[in-house]
């Protein structure tokens, strides 16, 4: 696997954690960038990586292409290249674009849609992957290889599941740090200083996610247990309970997944 060439079209934040992780895992990948911006590019001068701000020459006898461009951009990123994609698997990042589109514009080659989330940054990403007919058991093994080495990686069948994929996963860290400053704040508000407060909200995240992670209880499960009758946290969940603060979530949720729908059409 470490002699396929990948291209990646957009040197971003996305761009530069696949490229760098996959780098850890298979140190003699062969990878080009591609990208307009000078401060883009200087990001990967310590890494062994061909950058260009032409996206031809990246894609040049490449096998993986990586399209990590903003979602307006896409069609126009597609039409330049298109008659330089004529074997290559190749996989879009973009939010709110379909594989029904990216078949229409590309024809037939083999393409996946991915929805990726910012934890990739840190080798802890969560990737929903949706291949069309054209794609082979092999192309979903590199696959794995290259975005498993930045977290984790799940198949899915429709364009309709990757959106609420989008809705739960891909705008879900947000969700996370949502609540760690409301956390932060009830702090501040109860007498802690701001770098008490914010040690002791993030930690706990880090701890109940590893639960959440390596434990084999299931999120119910794991709250009840932290719950004594008639204690603290009892008290707390009450208050949630009755600011419907888990329908709240749902009902949010709902909404990023009806823009992703939204942004698909």
């Amino acid at each position: 696997m470490s002699n396929k060439k990948i291209a990646i079209i957009g040197g971003g934040n996305m761009g530069f954690a696949l490229a760098s992780s996959y780098l850890a895992s298979q140190p003699n990948a062969s990878i080009s960038v591609s990208d307009p911006i000078q401060a883009q590019r200087d990001r990967f001068k310590a890494l062994p990586i061909n950058t260009t701000t032409d996206n031809r020459e990246a894609v040049e006898n490449s096998d993986l292409v990586i399209l990590a461009v903003k979602p307006q951009d896409m069609q126009s990123v597609v039409s330049e290249l298109k008659t330089n994609l004529q074997r290559q698997l190749v996989i879009s990042i973009a939010a709110g674009i379909s594989l029904r589109n990216l078949n229409t514009w590309l024809g037939n080659q083999p393409i996946i849609r991915c929805m990726p989330n910012t934890p990739a940054l840190v080798g802890d990403g969560m990737f929903g992957l949706l291949a069309n007919e054209h794609v082979t058991k092999d192309h979903k093994e590199f696959v794995e290889s290259v975005f498993g080495s930045a977290g984790k990686t799940v198949w899915f069948n429709s364009d309709r599941e990757i959106d609420a994929v989008t809705a739960v996963s891909g705008s879900g860290p947000a969700y996370f740090f949502y609540l760690t400053e409301a956390i932060v704040e009830a702090g501040l508000e109860l007498g802690l200083s701001a770098t008490q407060a914010h040690e002791l909200a993030v930690q706990t995240s880090i701890g109940a996610g590893r639960m959440l992670r390596e434990g084999h209880d299931d999120p119910a499960q794991l709250r009840k247990n932290v719950t004594s009758p008639g204690g603290t946290t009892e008290a707390a969940l009450q208050v949630m309970n009755q600011h419907e603060v888990a329908d709240s979530i749902k009902k949010a949720i709902r909404a990023a997944f009806n823009r992703a729908q939204e942004l698909d059409s």
